[in-house]
């Protein structure tokens, strides 16, 4: 699958110029790190299982964190970012067989083709972990192509603003702040129940 990792020119948060969204132009492959600790609060509510697939790793924030905990991760990333291997996720055509979980912070424009992927990539019973803006939950295209389909077994929505760095600059993004609203959607394959909601 072809993509245009360019990101988008002009943002609402540069109308407010609030959050580590209000430069101009978002980073040329939507590069945007995540603060590990989000993980420690989502543990806290949801086991992850020993063997994740993470395709989106950046410098690796995720997954260091991962390993840390004593989870085996195989991490990959469309650019080289001195962490993980470099792979196209979408050229991806299995996983490694010890691996049904995926878990990532998706580059956010092609946050439904990752799920998607995902979803065909993993095993009946499989688990599609995302890292995505609250905001995912919004629109008739993915209501149509994701939800109406696949519903995810649990969305846990951050009570407090999680951070996000763009280009892995942390120090420059804590200083910003964030006002973007984020939460972790996890899909369990085959899964046709009803959706949970719960708070980290």
């Amino acid at each position: 699958m072809e993509k245009d990792w360019t990101g988008t020119k002009k943002s609402f948060f540069k109308m407010m110029g609030a959050s580590n969204h209000a430069d101009s132009e978002r980073e040329s492959n939507d590069y945007y790190a995540t603060d590990p600790k989000v993980l420690e609060l989502l543990v806290k509510k949801y086991e992850l299982p020993d063997v994740i697939l993470e395709p989106a790793c950046g410098s690796g924030e995720l997954s260091r964190w991962l390993e840390g905990i004593g989870k085996k991760v195989y991490s990959s990333d469309i650019v080289d970012r001195g962490y993980g291997e470099q792979k196209n996720f979408f050229e991806m055509l299995e996983i490694p067989k010890d691996c049904k979980c995926i878990l990532t912070n998706p580059p956010y424009k092609y946050a439904t083709e990752f799920v998607l992927h995902s979803l065909e990539l993993l095993p009946i019973g499989g688990l599609v972990v995302m890292f995505l803006k609250t905001t995912f939950l919004e629109t008739e295209r993915r209501y149509n192509e994701i939800f109406r389909k696949y519903p995810p077994r649990f969305v846990y929505q951050f009570i407090r603003r999680a951070m996000c760095a763009k280009n892995g600059d942390f120090v420059e993004a804590r200083r910003q702040g964030s006002a973007v609203s984020y939460a972790f959607f996890v899909w369990e394959k085959g899964y046709k129940g009803p959706c949970m909601i719960d708070w980290i």
